[in-house]
């Protein structure tokens, strides 16, 4: 992995140095997707430096019955969201049929509300035959990330490329196998929270999203 220096002053700052990294790859005309809320900051810089379009890639969690943190799969966002369960989560939990499709539901009505508070009606980009950044703020476990690539393959993104200011090696390597290319910036082991890599790591606010997606589609 390059070695950036550590930590990033912000997100805005990570989102540069990404750009700029990204820059040297061959990966023409792409989309850039966006992992709220604190992807979006990181991402805008990636779109605005390469001058291509940013959209958002909404992914809700889909929690084991009565224990919400140990995530079963996920549902990501798109013209049809797409519903990706991780296999061995399923197998340990065994959770009924009928709780995954009430919480497939209740995660879908939130992604169809944080879609609406983000973007309003703005008619989507797809990723069907482009060239698709995935971009995150960081990652822990690439739980969330995997969702959406495996989603985005499904989807029909011609290749799928992740970028990360800063991820554990172990998530870089088993990601790796899930991409066309990675581009993180640093990986250090071993690998603390995402936020000790950071100066300022604040919460991206639902009203940030807004105006950096507003300001995204006015350039």
């Amino acid at each position: 992995m390059p070695g950036e220096s550590l930590p990033f002053a912000d997100r805005v700052d990570a989102g540069r140095k990404l750009a700029r990294a990204i820059e040297r790859e061959d990966f023409a005309d792409p989309v850039v997707m966006a992992l709220p809320r604190g992807g979006v900051p990181v991402a805008f810089e990636v779109a605005a430096h390469l001058g291509a379009p940013l959209e958002l890639l909404i992914v809700r969690k889909i929690g084991a019955p009565g224990h919400a943190e140990f995530g079963l799969g996920a549902l990501v966002d798109g013209e049809v969201p797409q519903l990706v369960l991780n296999d061995e989560a399923m197998r340990l939990v065994h959770p009924p049929e009928a709780y995954i499709e009430a919480e497939t539901e209740r995660q879908r009505l939130e992604l169809t509300r944080r879609r609406a508070l983000y973007v309003g009606d703005r008619p989507r980009v797809s990723p069907k035959g482009r060239n698709v950044i995935v971009v995150d703020d960081g990652i822990a476990t690439g739980g969330t990330a995997k969702a959406a690539i495996q989603a985005l393959r499904k989807a029909g993104a011609a290749a799928l490329m992740l970028a990360v200011p800063v991820a554990p090696p172990s998530a870089v390597s088993s990601l790796r196998r899930e991409v066309d290319r990675i581009v993180c910036l640093s990986s250090p082991s071993p690998f603390h929270a995402v936020s000790i890599y950071y100066d300022d790591f604040e919460q991206t606010t639902d009203a940030e999203v807004v105006a950096l997606m507003k300001e995204a589609r006015g350039r």
